[in-house]
């Protein structure tokens, strides 16, 4: 086994894979909460549309960040 890997991976493969993947499925998560909550509040489609507006804007944030790190290829 090579000094620094684990799997047969680097540490930076294993956190570029964190970074797109493992958050990727956390944001997944994030929306399935946010739809659940407003599911058990009974907020109708304007609650539920503010509720996914507000509670997932950071999300958009971060997914955004990552489109324009590509295109820039920083």
């Amino acid at each position: 086994m090579a000094e620094g890997t684990l799997f047969g991976l680097t540490e930076a493969q294993i956190s570029e894979f964190g970074m797109t993947w493992g958050i990727g499925a956390f944001m997944l998560f994030m929306l399935f909460i946010i739809g659940e909550i407003a599911w058990k509040s009974k907020a109708g489609k304007t609650g539920t549309l503010v509720l996914f507006f507000v509670l997932a804007f950071g999300m958009v944030g971060f997914v955004a960040k990552n489109i324009l790190q590509k295109f820039w290829g920083t």
